[in-house]
């Protein structure tokens, strides 16, 4: 698989079957090889454009650093940490996006084309926020 830049992206390949995402964007962990990588997918298809700025490890944690930009715009900065087992494969990936406001909007992206997929629980919902204030 690879991201949007034409690089192989350094852990879907290796995702164990039961591997977990979790990440600034979602309200709850995302379980599952084939789920995590459907989430992926559709985080490329918000980008206009993806630079990556670090790849490293330490042991078995990998650690993933790129900057992008939304298409709504917004400037977008990630840092992943990968960690795998002692076979190599991915059991968990940890995602975080900074600024507030653009991981706001990504998380809202994502429920627009994936919510429905997924259960619109997971992403950020702005009418529960006005509940909770309320």
């Amino acid at each position: 698989m690879t991201g949007s830049n034409g690089e192989k992206l350094p852990f879907l390949d290796d995702l164990a079957d039961d591997a977990e995402l979790r990440g600034t964007v979602l309200r709850r962990p995302v379980s599952g090889r084939d789920n995590i990588k459907r989430l992926v997918e559709a985080v490329g298809t918000l980008y206009a454009s993806q630079q990556p700025t670090f790849y490293g490890a330490i042991d078995q944690r990998h650690f993933l650093q790129y900057q992008a930009t939304l298409r709504t715009g917004l400037d977008l900065e990630a840092v992943g940490v990968i960690e795998r087992d002692e076979t190599g494969l991915v059991q968990r990936v940890a995602m975080t996006f900074a600024p507030l406001d653009a991981a706001v909007s990504l998380s809202a992206e994502l429920r627009d084309i994936v919510g429905e997929e997924f259960g619109d629980n997971l992403f950020y919902d702005a009418s529960v926020n006005e509940i909770a204030a309320s």
